[in-house]
Formats: C-alpha cells, structure tokens, sequence
C-alpha cells in the first residue's frame, strides 16, 4: 500500500512537472531504496520533434515544399519511423513523434525531409520513454 502511495504521489509530480525541478522532493528521496539503480534510467523509446515556422517565414514559403513535404512524411509513417504526427494549435507548425533510438537519430530524420532542406523551421526534441514512477508500483517493500 505504502508503495502504491509513493506511486501516485510520484506520478502526480510527474504531471504536474514538478519532477524536472532540480531539487529532489520526497518521492524522489524515498526511490532509490525501493528501486534499484538501473531501473532508475529511462531507455528512449521515441522522439518527439516539435517543430515551428521560423519568425519571418512566410505562408507562400511553406506551402511551396508541402507537397513533397507531405510525401515524403507520408512515406516515412509506411516505413514506421513515424508514430503519430499532429498539428500544433496555433497553427505554426506539428508536434511528430518519431521512432528513433535517439535524439540524434530523430533530427537526421527531419533533417532530411523538404522543410528541414529549406531551414524554414525551428526543431525542438524531447527524447521519451516509459513513464517512471509506474516502476514503484512493482517494486517490493
């Protein structure tokens, strides 16, 4: 039960964001000892690129590469290095989520794609992976 209390309070910082803080809070300082070291690492299992039209480019700009863009996109989610792509509320650009082991292979990929060849847009990466305080809840007392 404590275990369980431990996981909910981890996952709710979690969310909430708190855990990027760099202080360590009390779930953080309770972890270690209900989990061991190398469960504490997080493997990446995708990429999310975020990416959004750079200040000064214009519509006309964009849509001139968009239907190679589309293309090609589209033949990367057949050949599965894309998971789920999405367009980004306010209309700057998508939020992509790429299978890629890395970082570095996630902007390879769209290094390669027309708007990454035109520089039009700015790529933000986020390396993810399984959610961690979801280890407590297996780990023994």
């Amino acid at each position: 039960m404590k275990a369980i209390r431990h996981a909910m309070l981890a996952l709710t910082l979690t969310l909430t964001g708190a855990t990027s803080m760099t202080a360590p809070t009390p779930a953080h300082a309770q972890v270690p000892a209900q989990v061991p070291a190398q469960a504490m690492s997080i493997p990446t299992t995708a990429v999310m690129a975020i990416l959004t039209v750079k200040a000064g480019v214009t519509r006309e700009q964009v849509m001139a590469v968009m239907p190679d863009e589309i293309r090609q996109t589209v033949q990367l989610y057949l050949n599965g290095k894309i998971r789920e792509w999405y367009s980004r509320a306010d209309g700057r650009g998508v939020v992509i989520l790429l299978n890629a082991k890395d970082v570095a292979e996630a902007d390879a990929i769209m290094a390669g794609l027309p708007l990454g060849k035109t520089d039009l847009m700015d790529h933000e990466y986020v390396a993810i992976g399984p959610l961690l305080p979801l280890r407590l809840l297996i780990a023994r007392p």
